[in-house]
């Protein structure tokens, strides 16, 4: 039996995520603020979870919580990366810019750097991260949640060429940059391309499975990222 770790599975992408992995054989940890939520899950599937309350802005518990999951498992082959927190913020109000600072960037950075340095003592390993199509350029109305996300993407960039120094060539990095699904975070009203949870779900475990670098969900957001690569600045100031 293989052993994962879903950071942020109170909810959406996380929760449903966990869901596939039983399915899959998996044995999961589970983690997340709502302890009722978490609970919830071990209740559908008592043999195959382990509870383990946590946030992730707590950068301290974050390591202590990890640890204590090793121990348990002995040995992890999945991490995933799905907490988050995501304001549309066009005032700048500084409470919600320093909870996304904490949250997508300092915890985010936390897990991480444990999941690499477990991966690397192991030899094996596969760590995603779930970003955001926002990771590709600044937006006016929520830009710490844009920038925390091109942050995330270029993390994740650099622990995929840092793998290069792993003997085994078995740590795998995965980002996953979903554009509008339909779960609490998705930031906005009448959004276009709005895709379902499970769908948006199971094209990220298609992924997961198959070891990609980076995967779009769905896959035509593609298309927008590459339209937002060549955009100049002026004109995304004029349209976004």
């Amino acid at each position: 039996m293989k052993n994962a770790i879903v950071f942020g599975a109170t909810s959406g992408i996380g929760k449903t995520l966990t869901e596939l992995l039983i399915k899959d054989g998996y044995k999961v940890a589970i983690t997340g603020r709502r302890l009722d939520k978490l609970m919830e899950l071990k209740n559908q599937f008592p043999d195959s979870i382990l509870v383990k309350q946590n946030d992730i802005q707590e950068v301290d518990a974050v390591e202590k919580v990890f640890h204590e999951i090793v121990a348990e498992f002995n040995t992890i082959d999945l991490v995933v990366q799905s907490s988050g927190v995501a304001y549309i913020n066009p005032k700048l109000e500084w409470s919600k810019e320093e909870q996304s600072i904490n949250t997508n960037v300092l915890g985010v950075t936390k897990l991480y750097v444990l999941a690499y340095n477990l991966f690397r003592k192991q030899q094996f390993g596969h760590l995603v991260g779930i970003s955001s199509i926002a990771s590709i350029r600044g937006n006016r109305s929520a830009p710490v949640y844009f920038a925390s996300k091109a942050y995330q993407k270029a993390y994740l960039e650099s622990l995929y060429i840092k793998t290069k120094t792993i003997k085994s060539k078995k740590v795998i990095i995965t980002e996953i940059r979903p554009g509008f699904v339909d779960t609490a975070m998705a930031l906005g009203e009448d959004l276009f391309w709005l895709v379902p949870l499970e769908k948006a779900t199971n094209q990220i475990y298609t992924a997961i499975k198959k070891k990609k670098r980076v995967a779009y969900v769905s896959k035509r957001w593609i298309l927008v990222a590459w339209v937002l690569k060549i955009s100049p600045a002026w004109l995304l100031k004029k349209i976004l």
